[in-house]
């Protein structure tokens, strides 16, 4: 009788160790960029979600080609929680690609392998396919955003953009803020042609740490006004400064930990609203500070109760979707949480919503 209560005891101990394990979930497998311009960079991003019930850690990413590089999300992806994987190729070579990266982590004993695709090309005919447009304009972005920038920074986004409006163009952005300047290349764009807009962050000049957020305006044709039609948002997340904390508070530091850091609000009617509980927790040794929470979407709304958490305490934070403002959303809504964590400063939650 002992024996098979030994039996049963190592098995139960084995099936719990099977079962407890990290599991990967991607937003896709492929990125297929259509036609890219030669010789300009483009960039994919795969979202990583962890759907087991341990840490899923991303040991290596590796590239079929020295054309491609990748990074990705060093720290552990708690269980729940998503990461990201970003890979860039530099579009030197003409002609269709195909590129393999190699995701090595500890939910499986293989590489997990994503894949980018598309075609080089130096006809901007092809490049016109871009999938935003502003009057007469077409743009390969509808949003400027620069994350992670840090004081000091001279970051930079460049907007593509091609005429396909009858008339010479020129590319112009209107209302710039002090942070922000613009410059196109070239200076006019012949009918079907095609340039750049290379915006450029100086956060010397931001206002605060956190997020900043702006609106500005593409010129459609010469003497145009703003309007809700050709407006583009802008955001900028400064980092907060960290260079003078002592070695003592870096070795215990504050640590947040999100319950979610993905939200699924599922269908809602213009006139529905509903709403879902994240649980922040401060996992660390000093007292973690909620230093900027923003939510980077009209269509929602959060409501958080505490900003400064103690050692092993936690707080709510309530988010809201409201389906009217759903309607006319042109991208994913977003929260942002900014923190003292120094090894975690920003935290980003997603929210999906399907409108009726």
């Amino acid at each position: 009788m002992k024996y098979i209560l030994m039996i049963c005891f190592w098995m139960s101990i084995t099936l719990v160790g099977i079962q407890a394990q990290p599991r990967v979930e991607f937003n896709k497998k492929t990125h297929d960029f259509g036609a890219v311009l030669w010789k300009n960079p483009v960039t994919a991003t795969f979202q990583i979600r962890n759907i087991g019930n341990k840490p899923l850690v991303i040991s290596n990413v590796t590239t079929s080609c020295g054309c491609t590089d990748a990074q990705w999300t060093q720290s552990p992806i708690a269980p729940g929680a998503e990461g990201m994987i970003t890979s860039t190729f530099d579009a030197m070579a003409l002609g269709r690609f195909q590129k393999t990266i190699g995701v090595y982590c500890n939910a499986d004993y293989r590489p997990i392998y994503l894949t980018l695709c598309g075609q080089v090309t130096t006809d901007p005919r092809k490049v016109l396919q871009l999938p935003y447009r502003i009057g007469d304009i077409k743009l390969d972005k509808d949003a400027i955003e620069f994350d992670d920038a840090n004081k000091g920074d001279r970051p930079f986004v460049e907007l593509l953009v091609a005429n396909v409006s009858g008339q010479p163009y020129p590319p112009v952005l209107m209302h710039l803020p002090p942070y922000l300047s613009a410059e196109a290349t070239p200076d006019t764009l012949a009918h079907e042609g095609y340039g750049k807009i290379k915006v450029t962050l100086d956060t010397e000049k931001l206002p605060k740490f956190g997020v900043t957020q702006a609106v500005v305006y593409l010129s459609r044709f010469l003497g145009d006004k703003v309007s809700d039609e050709n407006a583009i948002p802008v955001s900028a997340v400064l980092l907060p400064d960290f260079s003078r904390l002592t070695s003592a508070q870096l070795q215990n530091p504050p640590v947040i930990h999100l319950s979610a850091t993905h939200l699924d609000f599922g269908t809602l009617a213009v006139n529905e609203k509903k709403s879902q509980t994240i649980v922040i927790s401060n996992t660390g040794k000093r007292d973690l500070e909620i230093t900027d929470l923003q939510v980077l979407d009209g269509s929602l709304g959060v409501h958080l109760k505490k900003r400064v958490l103690k050692p092993g305490t936690s707080t709510k934070l309530k988010i809201t979707a409201y389906g009217r403002q759903f309607e006319d959303r042109k991208r994913s809504p977003r929260i942002l949480i900014i923190t003292n964590d120094p090894n975690h400063p920003k935290q980003i939650v997603n929210v999906s919503v399907t409108s009726k």
